[in-house]
C-alpha cells in the first residue's frame, strides 16, 4: 500500500490516504507518484498531494497531521515541540538545545528554563 499526504496551501498535512500500489503502476510497469496524485485528484477533486513513506524510506518522516512538507528538503517535518528546539535538517527532526540526561532518572522538557526537569527516580 502507498500513502499520500493531502496538503493545504501552506504545505501542512491535513489528511493521509492509503492507495493500492496497483494504482501507481505506469505504462512502463514502474510505480509513479504522479499516478497516485492523479487518482486521488479524480476521487477527491483536490490536487495537492505528496507521497509519504510509512517506514521513512523517503522524505525523511512519515507524514502525520500537522506535519509540514518542506519543498527545499523534500521532507515531511513534524510540528516544532518547543520554540527553543532547532531543526536538524539532515534527519528532519527537532533537537533539544540541551541533551537528555543519562543518569537513568525520568525527565520532561521545561521550556521556561530551557532545560530538562526531573520528574522522578524511575527510568523512562
Amino acid at each position: 500500500m502507498a500513502h499520500f499526504a493531502k496538503l493545504d496551501a501552506d504545505n501542512k498535512v491535513i489528511h493521509v490516504c492509503v492507495v493500492d500500489n496497483e494504482v501507481l503502476v505506469d505504462t512502463d510497469g514502474s510505480e509513479s507518484e504522479q499516478k497516485g496524485i492523479e487518482y486521488l485528484t479524480e476521487i477527491f477533486g483536490y490536487s495537492k498531494w505528496k507521497q509519504t513513506s510509512y517506514n521513512g524510506n523517503f522524505r525523511k518522516n512519515y507524514a502525520g497531521l500537522d506535519y509540514t512538507f518542506n519543498e527545499r528538503l523534500n521532507a515531511f517535518i513534524p510540528p516544532q515541540p518547543y520554540p527553543s528546539w532547532k531543526l536538524d535538517e539532515n534527519i528532519c527532526q527537532w533537537m533539544t538545545p540541551v541533551p537528555y540526561p543519562t543518569d537513568g532518572a525520568a525527565y520532561v522538557w521545561d521550556e521556561s528554563i530551557v532545560n530538562w526537569k526531573k520528574t522522578g527516580d524511575y527510568p523512562v
